[in-house]
């Protein structure tokens, strides 16, 4: 199988970290998305919508959508419920993940990291910090109360937070004001099998 991605992102990070937690081999094919190499019509046939990560399968099938692919890569292993309640629940934390997480955290970083932090996109960027800290604080809640975000094991819900959580600091967020926050991605990095972004 193949991976679309860009290893500094966190959506492309978390399916590559998730390979290297489940021991999953594949072929990693860069893109860089600043040079537009996700909009070529080679790659807008495999993913009409044009963004990574993506997933094509040996038989030429593909998948979009980092935590779809998460969900499918984890399918047969501890990594997703069986149980439909716990199924759900993970679900639950990837839709916040995608909704009230990412754009904010994941926007500001790449303001930051991607581009620069120009003053074109300041206001942008000073507008993503009260959503990214309000998500940041009900992540810290769940974890306060559980050492995973579903309860006392790691599933494909922390990895899909990991991804953009662990660089947050990358966007302007603070991360020493969330203890339980720092004590959860210090157990996730301590996995042996744990690979890093960079």
């Amino acid at each position: 199988m193949k991976i679309y991605g860009d290893i500094q992102s966190g959506n492309c990070y978390k399916v590559k970290l998730l390979c290297a937690l489940l021991d999953i081999e594949h072929e990693w094919v860069h893109v860089d998305i600043l040079a537009g190499e996700n909009c070529t019509p080679a790659f807008l046939a495999k993913n009409l919508n044009g963004k990574i990560p993506l997933l094509e399968l040996v038989d030429g099938r593909c998948i979009s959508e980092s935590n779809a692919i998460l969900n499918f890569l984890a399918s047969e292993s501890d990594l997703l419920p069986k149980d439909n309640y716990q199924l759900a629940k993970v679900q639950q934390w990837q839709f916040f993940e995608q909704y009230s997480h990412e754009p904010f955290i994941a926007v500001a970083r790449f303001i930051a990291k991607y581009l620069g932090l120009p003053e074109t996109r300041r206001t942008d960027y000073e507008s993503k910090q009260v959503g990214g800290n309000k998500a940041l604080a009900v992540m810290e809640a769940q974890l306060i109360e559980t050492p995973y975000l579903t309860g006392e094991k790691l599933t494909t819900a922390d990895i899909a937070l990991y991804g953009y959580t662990h660089v947050a600091h990358e966007g302007g967020f603070e991360l020493s004001k969330y203890p339980a926050i720092q004590s959860w991605l210090r157990r996730i990095a301590s996995h042996p099998k744990y690979l890093g972004m960079n």
